[in-house]
């Protein structure tokens, strides 16, 4: 599958939908996720996913890793799953992704009702909109 905008742009959208949340925006495996898997996600900008050949980044997303944190992805029919395609022409841009293209693969994650409505009650803070004195509160976990 040849790169094209829209092949690029259907890709970084799953990718911040399934991906993201072990790979990381930046495919390098430094999430909190990854934090508890063993063995940890790769850092797929690097030699070792990089080297792999297109087919078998098909066979890894399309099929999973057994006895990793790695599920399949593939769709149950023998046809060609093209998402897994896009996605492998997507994890060969890794290495020159941009620090906007990451930005933007951020605002993309999915976001829980509760992530969602702190980021809004941050947002009218800092814009005045906010009645109370002091800035919400964000409980984080590490």
């Amino acid at each position: 599958m040849a790169a094209s905008p829209d092949v690029m742009s259907e890709a970084m959208a799953h990718f911040a939908d399934h991906c993201a949340i072990c790979h990381g925006t930046d495919g390098a495996g430094r999430t909190h996720i990854a934090d508890g898997l063993y063995p940890k996600p790769p850092d797929m900008k690097q030699a070792a996913t990089q080297n792999l050949s297109d087919g078998e980044l098909y066979y890894i997303i399309r099929n999973g890793v057994r006895f990793t944190g790695m599920p399949a992805f593939g769709e149950a029919s023998d046809d060609d799953d093209q998402d897994s395609w896009k996605l492998v022409v997507f994890i060969r841009h890794l290495p020159t992704m941009t620090p906007e293209e990451v930005a933007h693969m951020e605002e993309m994650i999915p976001k829980s009702p509760m992530e969602a409505q702190q980021d809004e009650e941050i947002q009218k803070f800092l814009r005045g909109d906010d009645t109370s004195t002091t800035p919400p509160q964000v409980h984080l976990h590490h």
